[in-house]
């Protein structure tokens, strides 16, 4: 066997796809008991309602440079656009509004559009020459260095700061929802990095897609494209040790640092080792699934139309709700994303009724219970939408880690990104998947670039095995 890979998440598939795309012989071992990891679907409410049940909407996967060069078309991922990417409703019914392409977003936002256009023209543009370094380890110096320093001069910013340029609340409340991505307090060094890079891959991918049937079907079509190149998938496999693994040359673990440790722990150098077991987790999510029996009544027009909406207010609600959470409160009103995916995917629920997706920030291990809170926050924005409710499933931070072992804590994003981790991930290396000394390969969202489907952590984890096995 020339690879193993632990972990069929959409990371360890796309390390399975770029091994076997050379010949490797490649076995995929999952413990549950379908493939998918953060990319899974289910009836969680009632029958014929379906539910992503962690990742929804896939601003990175229709953008994903390794995604886009697959075939998975061919193997059953069709991926839709809702008319509007993101609106940000605020109590007067108006909204900050994200569409697929700068030049339409800047048309819709008043006064503020020649500032969006002066701020998020340029850096579309430079968009395919600086993608690769975005989306790569930072240990690698930049191909394009002039247009990599426009963009990291304005990531680095804090989000209120840069926030600062817009003059209408729409704008600024829009700002502050997309950069509340990073589950950091607005406050703090590279939020606007999470909203810039959120914002031009929506605009690389032609919008903010969902998965037609679900999120499931992005990592059904990546083991089918991995079966058709001999690469085989075993499900129900627990792996707790890599002596429940077959001998290969390469083994690829899609585990966050502490399921590493637990599987491969006595093969690592100490020092090693000791970094993996420092590494910090994040805010968590506590999300709430709804069957409906109709479309969520917003009093903001654009929100009715939108693939994912923001629910927190003004940038400054925005901003407390996150500083709560980033100091161990449970913010009275909680900052929401919130997925509509069946207003573009009738396949999601039966005809005429509707899904809602939605889940909160709260402090890591949280165990308040926010549906109470978060339904709240519906109401403020969408008045009526609790008559429309014939079902819903919770899930709490301890929820969401029992489905997935990465989510600690209930951090679906891999670890926290403040400070050096944002792109330090899982420790200082040259090689930052490779563990030293080993033939072993870490791929999960814990390394670069982060939380997200998109499939690049397994893609540059097999790149590095490949350039050392030859």
């Amino acid at each position: 066997m020339d690879a193993v890979v632990v972990g069929s998440g959409p990371n360890g598939l796309a390390a399975a796809v770029t091994v076997a795309q050379q010949g490797w012989s490649v076995l995929v071992v999952e413990a549950e008991a379908t493939i998918g990891g953060g990319a899974r679907t289910e009836e969680l409410t009632l029958p014929g309602f379906r539910h992503d049940v962690c990742s929804a909407i896939h601003p990175g996967g229709a953008a994903s440079p390794f995604f886009r060069n697959l075939p998975l078309r061919e193997h059953g991922l069709e991926w839709l656009f809702p008319e509007v990417m993101v609106a940000h409703p605020l109590d007067d019914g108006t909204a900050g509004v994200l569409f697929a392409d700068v030049e339409t977003t800047a048309s819709a936002m008043g006064e503020d559009g020649p500032r969006w256009r002066r701020l998020m023209g340029p850096m579309t543009k430079r968009w395919p020459k600086i993608e690769g370094s975005v989306l790569g380890p930072i240990q690698r110096p930049p191909r394009h260095p002039v247009a990599m320093g426009a963009f990291g001069t304005r990531a680095l910013l804090p989000a209120t700061t840069l926030a600062r340029r817009f003059k209408t609340p729409q704008v600024a409340g829009l700002w502050g929802g997309m950069a509340a991505h990073a589950f950091l307090p607005l406050e703090r060094p590279v939020t606007s990095g999470a909203a810039l890079l959120l914002t031009l891959s929506g605009y690389a991918g032609g919008g903010w897609p969902v998965a037609k049937g679900g999120s499931q079907s992005i990592a059904d079509a990546l083991g089918s494209y991995l079966r058709s190149l001999g690469g085989a998938i075993e499900t129900g496999s627990r792996v707790t040790s890599l002596a429940d693994l077959p001998d290969a040359r390469a083994v690829f673990l899609d585990v966050s640092p502490r399921g590493a440790v637990g599987i491969a722990g006595d093969r690592m150098p100490s020092r090693y080792r000791t970094k993996l077991e420092r590494y910090r987790f994040g805010a968590a999510a506590f999300k709430v699934d709804w069957a409906l029996s109709g479309p969520v009544p917003w009093t903001s027009e654009a929100a009715r139309r939108a693939g994912t909406v923001h629910l927190g207010g003004t940038l400054a609600e925005v901003a407390a709700a996150e500083r709560d959470v980033y100091a161990g409160r449970v913010p009275e009103r909680p900052f929401m994303l919130v997925g509509q995916q069946s207003i573009v995917d009738s396949t999601r629920a039966p005809a005429g009724q509707h899904t809602l997706w939605s889940y909160c920030h709260v402090p890591n291990g949280c165990d308040v219970d926010m549906t109470s809170a978060m339904e709240a926050q519906l109401e403020r924005f969408a008045p009526g939408f609790r008559d429309l409710v014939i079902a819903k499933n919770v899930r709490t931070p301890a929820d969401l880690e029992a489905h997935n072992a990465n989510y600690v804590g209930g951090d679906i994003a891999g670890g926290a990104t403040d400070g050096l981790q944002i792109v330090v991930r899982p420790a200082l290396r040259r090689d930052p998947y490779r563990v030293p000394g080993t033939n072993i390969w870490l791929c999960s969202a814990s390394t670069p670039p982060g939380g997200g489907v998109h499939g690049m952590c397994g893609y540059l984890a097999a790149r590095s095995a490949l350039r050392r096995r030859g």
